[in-house]
């Protein structure tokens, strides 16, 4: 019996086009302004330090924002960097840029899933802030009282079956009774190869009975152990 759903954000509860053609151009578009302007700010200022960390060299204020435009272009996945997105999107949501993206479907079953007592949980690349930021700021309203937590890449990459057994280990429920969502093959594998159940959204194709991952295509195809 499913006690607990993980859920990836992009292609799974949200739309990569929002993701792709609205929070990160938005973000590389502000950075170096922001940066700039926010340097002396506690949160910034660690968010630099851990750049410089993570570049291994010593990089000014200059260096660093040419740094971090550069992982954008690359799209690393890169802790300091997806910390700093989500302070550039915290002001874009305030000045009311844009809303969060859920699906209609997704918005609707979390809601039916908790109603139910299912434990919800958020598991995406982005920061724990950006997950809250955009799930705060949707067209349905403030959506985070539906989770009981979230986890980014602190806890570990989301390809690394490791992750998922330390995202079991802090819910405290047997992974056999955790269900995984994402769009992304090879973390449904390392989902799966800890234990997890899984289903892999094809949102924009169809799903493939063959496929190594029970395939569907909205939320509405999620069937949970009675």
């Amino acid at each position: 019996m499913i006690k607990a759903i993980v859920t990836d954000i992009e292609g799974t509860t949200s739309s990569l086009a929002f993701v792709k053609d609205v929070l990160f151009p938005y973000a590389r578009a502000n950075l170096a302004a922001y940066v700039r302007l926010n340097a002396a700010e506690p949160q910034v200022k660690t968010v630099l330090e851990q750049s410089c960390k993570e570049a291994r060299a010593e990089l000014d204020t200059e260096q660093l924002i040419t740094q971090l435009l550069q992982w954008i272009d690359e799209d690393k996945k890169v802790t300091p960097l997806k910390s700093l997105q989500g302070l550039l999107w915290e002001a874009g949501y305030q000045e009311g840029a844009f809303k969060g993206h859920i699906y209609k479907d997704a918005a609707a079953h979390l809601k039916a899933w908790k109603a139910k007592g299912l434990d919800l949980y958020i598991y995406s690349s982005g920061s724990v802030h950006a997950q809250k930021l955009l799930f705060t700021h949707t067209e349905y309203g403030d959506l985070t009282p539906l989770f009981s937590g979230y986890f980014d890449t602190r806890i570990g990459g989301k390809k690394d079956q490791e992750s998922y057994h330390k995202i079991a280990r802090q819910i405290g429920i047997p992974a056999n009774q955790l269900l995984f969502l994402s769009d992304i093959k090879e973390e449904l594998d390392a989902a799966k190869a800890a234990g997890f159940k899984t289903l892999w959204l094809t949102r924009h194709s169809t799903p493939d009975p063959q496929a190594e991952h029970t395939q569907i295509s909205s939320f509405d195809g999620v069937v949970l152990d009675a």
